[in-house]
């Protein structure tokens, strides 16, 4: 239901809202969303805003209030997810809004005879065993240091276990048990991999147990390579775990410890994760957008409703602020107990880690101000060193918009374009363009074609144009980008060249106008040259990637239709046996011949034209 901005009454609308659960939209006159929020009662949620002593920023965003929709649902779970939904798709100006960063990595064992142990990100299926998610790629790749330690689990792709004929040097430095080779049977390793799992679950006094058993066993039996094996095994395992003792929690298997501070209208929500009853580290997080006077318990509340929609929620989460418990644990489940650190009764062991995440928090958010600060300053040195004119004054506003070409003598042409804008980079704005129809090296023309594919949809306007554009070259750059830019019937005088100053060195670099002015060297210590060469060498990064992702696609491709004989049945059979050319390159002539339509004669001859040999 909605009220019509010329006749808004809010006592007229909360008394037709009903007691259910559900989700409000505060709208203004325009009909942009101001703010979006979930309620267990339609009714007193909205009449809660229009009584007295909601605060500075409440009281802000109703003086621009022009009408509120509201959508009933059927629980308060529900209305959790129909409020994350319209959030992120209305990213509303009083909200307080996180990045959607789920892609968490994990360590997966895979559905194999011999299971493989990875680091993964992405989506989970029912196939594989996922553990985790972890805080970072560091604390996975760590734990397969461990169990490749302990547990000695293969590491290898698929593609290339299958083509082992002689163990590999982590078998050599006892890393791998190898069985690639038939060196451990099936159900050897099977156990190797179940205490692996029971290790992640932190069954830990299990292992040992069972592994001393194990090496008794051996003993008794006058087997004592096998039970010096375990022995070593042992030991493995007694270093891992004495070394990550400090990391041990001792009591919570699986909890999540979250903590909020806030400084200087920003806030900062640092989450610790500990698996297994193992403290796996943390990571901060920052709302994209907050304003001075949000309450902390409000960010906090923010983050998590976010934070666990679509995601696995551990069993505790130790916070350092007030929450409505109960609430938000019914919200993500009702199997999840939320315990505060502010009410003094938390363990011992929870008060350390609330405390570490809180410290972590503080010098996030102080390293984060303090970055800010300086680029904020970069910023506004920029505009007065270049003399830009913003229709804003403020200087959060400078779009800047980078180019640059890359190849390999010609091959592969790409271009680049970055973003800077609110004083950082913009990733999601980034674009790529693959240069075809020119001679292979001709930069100019590549640049050309460039920016009138990005500008043209501007020159439209059918989208917006920044207030600088940065091009990555000389004099020649800046008068190709002009022709470009006038032929579009757009204004060249925003177009600025990067030099490279004298042998190339980092602050030489000298500006090339295309209104006419005079270049300018800006100096090694001007703020505005720094931001310049940040935004610069951005781009130059992000051509490179993608021309070296584009130029090994292709020359993939290419060795493979080069081959005699082989057509695109054949090719598509070859790629989907081994998994690409590496696994094709590490074939050999009889695991050729076994993919169907392929003899061993052309077997022998693929293989000599891959290897370079003479057929």
């Amino acid at each position: 239901m909605s009220e019509s901005p010329v006749d808004f009454d809010p006592k007229a609308v909360i008394e037709r809202l009903p007691h259910l659960p559900g989700v409000y939209r505060m709208l203004d006159v325009a009909g942009a969303t101001l703010y979006v929020g979930k309620a267990r009662d339609l009714k007193k949620r909205v009449a809660w805003y229009f009584n007295k002593g909601v605060g500075p920023r409440t009281e802000l965003m109703l003086s621009s209030v022009a009408s509120i929709e509201t959508t009933v649902t059927r629980s308060e779970a529900e209305a959790l997810l129909l409020e994350n939904n319209l959030i992120k798709t209305l990213a509303p100006k009083f909200n307080i809004l996180f990045r959607d960063d789920k892609s968490y990595p994990y360590l997966k064992l895979t559905d194999h005879e011999f299971p493989r142990v990875a680091y993964y990100r992405g989506a989970t299926d029912k196939r594989a065993r996922y553990f985790g998610p972890f805080p970072n790629a560091w604390a996975v790749k760590d734990s397969i240091q461990v169990l490749q330690k302990v547990f000695r689990l293969r590491t290898c792709e698929d593609t290339v276990f299958v083509h082992r004929s002689r163990p590999c040097l982590l078998h050599q430095i006892q890393r791998c048990t190898a069985p690639c080779v038939g060196l451990i049977d099936a159900a050897a390793y099977a156990q190797d991999v179940d205490r692996a799992v029971r290790f992640l679950r932190g069954q830990t006094d299990e292992v040992i147990a069972e592994l001393e058993a194990k090496m008794q066993s051996f003993s008794a039996e006058l087997q004592f390579e096998r039970a010096a094996a375990v022995r070593d095994q042992l030991g493995a395992l007694s270093r891992v775990l004495h070394q990550q003792a400090i990391e041990t929690t001792g009591g919570d298997s699986d909890a999540d410890i979250l903590a909020v501070v806030s400084e200087g209208g920003q806030a900062c929500v640092n989450l610790a994760m500990v698996r297994g009853n193992r403290h796996l580290g943390d990571h901060a997080y920052f709302p994209l957008r907050t304003d001075a006077g949000v309450e902390e318990a409000e960010v906090l509340e923010a983050f998590i409703s976010q934070h666990y929609i679509g995601q696995s929620v551990p069993a505790l989460l130790v916070v350092n602020v007030e929450l409505d418990a109960a609430e938000l644990a019914q919200m993500l489940g009702g199997a999840v107990q939320i315990v505060s650190g502010s009410d003094g009764g938390l363990r011992a062991q929870r008060r350390r880690w609330l405390e570490m995440a809180q410290a972590n928090a503080k010098l996030a958010l102080a390293r984060r101000l303090a970055e800010e600060g300086s680029q904020q300053a970069r910023t506004r040195a920029l505009i007065d060193a270049l003399g830009l004119e913003l229709p804003d004054p403020d200087p959060a506003t400078l779009r800047v918009e980078c180019f640059d070409v890359s190849h390999t003598h010609g091959e592969a042409t790409q271009a680049s374009c970055v973003v800077y804008h609110r004083h950082a980079m913009q990733p999601s704005e980034y674009r790529r363009f693959n240069i075809e129809g020119i001679e292979p090296g001709d930069d100019y023309a590549a640049m050309r074609q460039t920016l009138t594919r990005r500008y043209a949809p501007a020159a439209r306007g059918e989208a917006t144009m920044p207030h600088l554009v940065l091009v990555d070259g000389g004099a020649g750059q800046v008068s190709v980008a002009v022709q470009a830019f006038e032929e579009l019937g757009l204004d060249p005088s925003i177009i600025v060249g990067v030099a490279k100053g004298e042998e190339r060195k980092i602050g030489l670099e000298e500006l090339v106008f295309a209104d006419g002015r005079a270049p300018l060297s800006l100096g090694r210590e001007s703020q505005a040259l720094m931001l310049i060469a940040q935004i610069r060498d951005e781009a130059h990064r992000f051509a490179i990637t993608g021309m070296r992702a584009r130029r090994a696609k292709a020359r993939q491709t290419s060795q493979l239709e080069d081959l005699e004989g082989i057509g695109p049945k054949r090719r598509q059979r070859l790629l989907a046996r081994f998994g690409g050319l590496r696994g094709l390159l590490a074939a050999s002539v009889d695991d050729i011949a076994r993919v169907e339509g392929v003899s061993r004669k052309l077997a022998a001859r693929i293989y000599a034209q891959l290897h370079g040999q003479s057929v």
